[in-house]
């Protein structure tokens, strides 16, 4: 009887493998270049801290700087995601209260990697590449033609849709680039799913009452706990 052939039985098996080594290199080398930069970290580091042997790197990415531009794509496509509720065919209250939710559950659940973006921004930005950049401009060119598009129909106050969401960006952004400084704001150790359900709730909010004229209800205080 004829054997099936072992190979294409592992293929599953293999992918599993390469996906999670992957994301446990991303995992240990996210946390380093965040704090030491890219010169700073060494590839040897960040083997050392996923427990995979220097050599295995290679074979999931071609260089250290490989590693580097993967996170900031995995950062972009984060972003991407939240953008997405900034549509033509929902209201605006319901849009924008959406991205502010889904952006700042980003910065809840990644503010390494968001501190990380930050990190190689202020340092000039040099792995951010003409092609990331053609993205976020496309991108923010398209869910600026919503904003334009609101406007013209009367559902939101004539605004400027790039300084628009900068506003939306930085307010969110802020809790996961300055996660302790906003905790001690508020008395906190750390900041708990709690904090970020009302800062949501306050940030969209005043984004709302200033530009669709619309009264939110109070935010809730009984969120769910971490």
């Amino acid at each position: 009887m004829k054997q099936p052939i072992r190979r294409d039985l592992d293929k599953p098996q293999e992918a599993r493998i390469r996906a999670e080594n992957k994301a446990r290199i991303l995992k240990a080398a996210v946390h380093l270049f965040a704090t030491k930069g890219f010169d700073g970290t060494r590839l040897i580091e960040i083997a050392n801290l996923c427990g995979l042997p220097r050599p295995n790197l290679y074979y999931y990415f071609v260089s250290k700087e490989g590693i580097y531009t993967a996170l900031i794509e995995q950062v972009i496509e984060g972003w991407d995601k939240a953008f997405e509720h900034i549509r033509p065919d929902r209201e605006p209250r319901e849009a924008i209260e959406a991205y502010v939710r889904t952006k700042l559950e980003y910065s809840r659940t990644h503010p390494v990697e968001s501190r990380f973006f930050a990190s190689e921004i202020l340092r000039g930005a040099k792995f951010l590449t003409q092609r990331h950049r053609k993205h976020i401009k496309e991108v923010t060119d398209l869910r600026a033609n919503v904003i334009k598009q609101w406007v013209d129909q009367g559902k939101i106050s004539p605004v400027d849709p790039y300084h628009f969401f900068i506003i939306l960006w930085s307010s969110t952004q802020f809790y996961a680039d300055y996660g302790s400084l906003a905790a001690g704001i508020i008395r906190k150790q750390k900041l708990l799913r709690k904090d970020f359900t009302v800062a949501a709730e306050t940030i969209s909010g005043i984004v709302l009452n200033g530009c669709c004229n619309v009264n939110i209800s109070e935010p809730n205080q009984e969120g769910p706990q971490d």
